[in-house]
């Protein structure tokens, strides 16, 4: 990304009458966040915006409340089918798009914002730094060449983004840069310990039984470096939870000491496993995720393997070991 790339896109965002912003599916913060957060700044501006997430059926996670500007989203049916400008958040690879790959496909202008260091390179204007926190950041950086004021909405969802992606400002992504922002956007009056509250410490008491069930499970392969778990549809259904809200499993597991990987493999609808992976620092998971057709970060990562959890785990032990892969 560079300077006149942001240009570029400003001068797009700017102009444009109607834009149409997507984020990947099954949301996190960080999608949300920058996606609402440019969202309110484009709407401030007089232009007319329409949000959507590629999920059916539509489902967010609890704490996605606390965000405002939910009534912009519209289901993946009602979004433009070939926008004149279309902007994509926090997507690694065009597959994220899922149900709205087409839209994309026919925009007429693809301005892509993201910060995965495995980004597959779509988007006729690409506005990705892997060296940003957050694709919130990268967002912010494009606000400020649009111009205008920043919203106190726009500062809550950009705020939530960044928190949730550097780990409550503890991962290696942070810079002097990422605290700078965050600063910034913490001179709006929204509240921040009501925010940190909703994203880190909502759980209901099903949840905290079915952390059990998972640490009851928990393995360690020391020749890999390893820790791993597992949940199952069944442990999900008898729990009464969704995938979505077992997503803090893998912070718990990830500290466990003298293991540098941590690992959760948690079984969707279809059977398949999606598998989620940490690093403290000595492995490049984004290379071991890629692997297996995934992507992310150096030390966070995931992708989804349609083996079971001992034939998941066989594989990503080989890789993270340097041997060959099977397929």
């Amino acid at each position: 990304m560079t300077p006149d790339d942001l240009e570029r896109a400003a001068d797009v965002l700017r102009r444009a009458e109607r834009v149409a912003i997507t984020c990947h599916v099954n949301p996190d913060a960080d999608a949300l966040g920058s996606m609402l957060g440019l969202a309110h700044h484009l709407r401030e501006r007089g232009t007319a915006v329409t949000c959507a997430y590629p999920n059916q059926p539509q489902r967010l996670p609890r704490w996605a409340d606390v965000l405002p500007g939910l009534d912009l989203l519209v289901p993946p049916e009602r979004f433009p089918s070939a926008p004149a400008v279309m902007v994509t958040c926090d997507c690694a690879s065009f597959d994220r798009l899922g149900i709205l790959g087409p839209a994309a496909d026919a925009a007429t202008e693809l301005i892509w914002i993201d910060h995965h260091r495995s980004n597959d390179g779509h988007g006729t204007i690409r506005l990705v730094d892997p060296d940003a926190s957050s694709t919130c950041e990268v967002v912010i950086r494009l606000l400020d060449r649009i111009g205008g004021d920043l919203s106190e909405a726009s500062a809550l969802c950009l705020y939530a983004g960044i928190v949730t992606d550097t780990g409550r400002f503890q991962y290696e992504a942070v810079t002097p840069e990422t605290l700078r922002v965050a600063a910034r956007l913490r001179e709006h009056a929204f509240d921040h310990a009501h925010l940190s509250q909703v994203l880190y410490e909502d759980h209901r008491s099903a949840y905290l039984r079915l952390l059990g069930v998972a640490l009851g499970r928990l393995e360690e392969v020391p020749e890999a470096d390893l820790v791993w778990t597992y949940l199952l549809q069944s442990d999900l259904s008898d729990a009464g939870l969704s995938v979505g809200e077992t997503d803090d499993l893998i912070d718990v597991l990830r500290t466990v000491r003298g293991t540098d990987v941590a690992a959760v493999l948690k079984q969707q609808r279809d059977g398949r496993f999606k598998v989620s992976v940490r690093s403290r620092g000595a492995h490049d998971l984004s290379v071991a995720a890629a692997a297996f057709g995934g992507g992310g970060h150096r030390l966070a990562a995931g992708y989804t393997s349609q083996h079971g959890p001992a034939g998941t785990i066989e594989r990503l032990v080989a890789a993270l070991r340097g041997a060959p892969v099977a397929s």
